[in-house]
């Protein structure tokens, strides 16, 4: 029993040690685990276009701060599914939440399922179900769903990605700036994507890389700096107020791990480069694509070091602590923290 009791001790004194910057950060308190859930009282979002509710996590409890949205980005999820390894934003949600928000002020949504609808037809990865025509009414319905269930008048976005884009013409559509008091934009489409290319180096058009072929619906949507979707949405004026908006994106450098595959033609992690052309196969240059005009922007490199699964910028950068720190600061001040 004693031999026993000393394992105990020596455990939990590991597990106190292991802990305690977090514990330290978050005011002393101990720190938790970030669900992968809605609370059972929160209304249920659906997703027409798949069939299916929405997935994501947030919890019942006290607000103090400005609830906070994390959006992910294409063929991405809220957390890891069975079907997909990645949903680096939970990452970032558990972030702020060692660093003090409360589990009810931090909220994430499956606009696009858990990804298992992708082993029936691969292509959906540029298809409809997936655009942003899709995401919008599921971040309309969330958004207005969160601020009636923890009574915020407003809340802050965190997207990367597509979510970025999605979030921007939500907001546009709604004139719903008032609502959302920050945007944090992390490497966002906003000025189209590279994957469109017709030219044959693009291996982004087979089937089985997700048949991003120029009449795809993503490519519609983001397949140069001049789709409908892009020049209604940015004719808007890239950073309408009130809200506050800060970009987080990748740059490249000479390490070839930093290039990034959605933007720029640079070799980034396992992905080889491809052609730098826009879907009417004109080249362009898209290394600019996450700009936002009057926004102030933050440039990452070697990003591709915290995508662990890929290797890719892209993803890296959702998992990038610098990224989140940058994020959370941006919040912080907005709310006159230190």
């Amino acid at each position: 029993m004693k031999k026993l009791r000393t394992r105990v001790l020596v455990g939990a004194l590991i597990c106190c040690l292991a802990g305690f910057t977090d514990i330290a950060a978050a005011g002393g308190s101990r720190p938790e685990t970030l669900g992968t859930s809605f609370p059972s009282d929160f209304p249920v979002i659906q997703n027409y276009y798949l069939g299916v509710p929405a997935i994501g996590f947030g919890a019942r409890g006290r607000v103090e701060r400005v609830p906070v949205i994390f959006l992910h980005g294409n063929n991405d999820t809220p957390f890891p599914t069975p079907c997909n390894p990645f949903g680096y934003i939970h990452n970032a949600a558990q972030y702020f939440l060692n660093q003090g928000y409360r589990p009810s002020e931090l909220w994430g949504v499956g606009y696009q399922g858990d990804q298992c609808d992708l082993a029936e037809e691969l292509p959906r990865k540029s298809g409809v179900s997936h655009s942003t025509a899709a995401a919008v009414p599921i971040i309309r319905a969330f958004v207005h769903a969160v601020l009636e269930y923890t009574g915020a008048e407003r809340v802050d976005i965190v997207a990367h990605s597509l979510g970025v884009t999605a979030a921007r013409e939500w907001m546009l559509q709604d004139n719903a700036y008032a609502l959302v008091r920050s945007l944090v934009a992390i490497d966002g489409p906003n000025h189209g994507i590279i994957d469109c290319s017709p030219a044959a180096g693009n291996y982004f058009q087979l089937p089985s890389n997700g048949g991003f072929v120029p009449n795809s619906a993503i490519c519609e949507e983001y397949g140069s700096d001049h789709t409908q979707l892009l020049t209604v949405l940015n004719a808007a004026g890239e950073t309408p107020g009130p809200t506050r908006y800060l970009v987080i994106r990748n740059v490249f450098s000479p390490e070839p791990e930093s290039g990034d595959f959605v933007y720029l033609s640079a070799q980034d992690g396992i992905f080889p480069p491809v052609p730098a052309e826009d879907r009417d196969g004109n080249p362009h240059d898209f290394s600019d694509s996450a700009l936002l005009a009057g926004a102030p922007s933050l440039d990452l490199t070697s990003q591709g070091q915290y995508d662990t699964i890929l290797g890719t910028a892209h993803l890296g950068i959702l998992n990038s602590p610098q990224a989140w720190q940058a994020a959370l600061n941006f919040l912080k001040k907005d709310a006159g923290e230190h």
